[in-house]
């Protein structure tokens, strides 16, 4: 499994946000059209990405829900065809919760820089840094980005998306 440590925030101004990655130089890849059905599993989280209605990925990861700094673990797995996916997964697994959201998407070095607005939610930033040049690499880039975005300890999210719309909306996993 590929690995990440990441960080997520909440934040009152996703144009400021958006004005410090451009001003540290991180690279506008675009912006994207999220719908993710998180679906119950034994172990970890499950969940169906579809982008712009036309493209489809499964999502499985394994991560602790506390504030702050978090490892990780990942697989994507891309998928043809949107409604074949969505289909056989909502035939054979439960839907737990769905969460529509519109990512701003930035690159810094071996960082993905997410500005998130969520339905229901409000505005979010998280950093996703590649475990790929080893632990106290990744620590030290987020340790910076968290600084340069003057991430205040309150502001930091424990859980997913998916745990805070669940606790907004009432939804219980069985």
């Amino acid at each position: 499994m590929a690995q990440n440590l990441e960080l997520k925030a909440q934040v009152s101004s996703l144009r400021k946000a958006e004005l410090i990655a451009a001003g540290i130089g991180a690279r506008f890849v675009g912006s994207l059209r999220q719908v993710d059905t998180y679906f119950e599993v034994l172990k970890g989280r499950l969940k169906l990405r579809v982008l712009h209605t036309d493209h489809a990925q499964l999502i499985y990861y394994q991560r602790t829900n506390r504030k702050g700094n978090r490892y990780s673990h990942y697989e994507i797995y891309s998928l043809g065809d949107v409604s074949a996916a969505k289909k056989i997964l909502n035939g054979i697994l439960r839907p737990f919760v769905v969460v529509r959201k519109t990512r701003k998407l930035y690159l810094y070095r071996n960082a993905r820089i997410h500005l998130d607005s969520v339905q229901r939610l409000g505005g979010f930033l998280e950093f996703e840094v590649i475990v790929k040049r080893g632990k106290p690499q990744a620590a030290r880039l987020l340790h910076n980005l968290r600084t340069i975005f003057k991430i205040r300890p309150q502001d930091v999210i424990a859980g997913s998306y998916s745990d805070l719309l669940a606790k907004k909306t009432g939804a219980m996993r069985s």
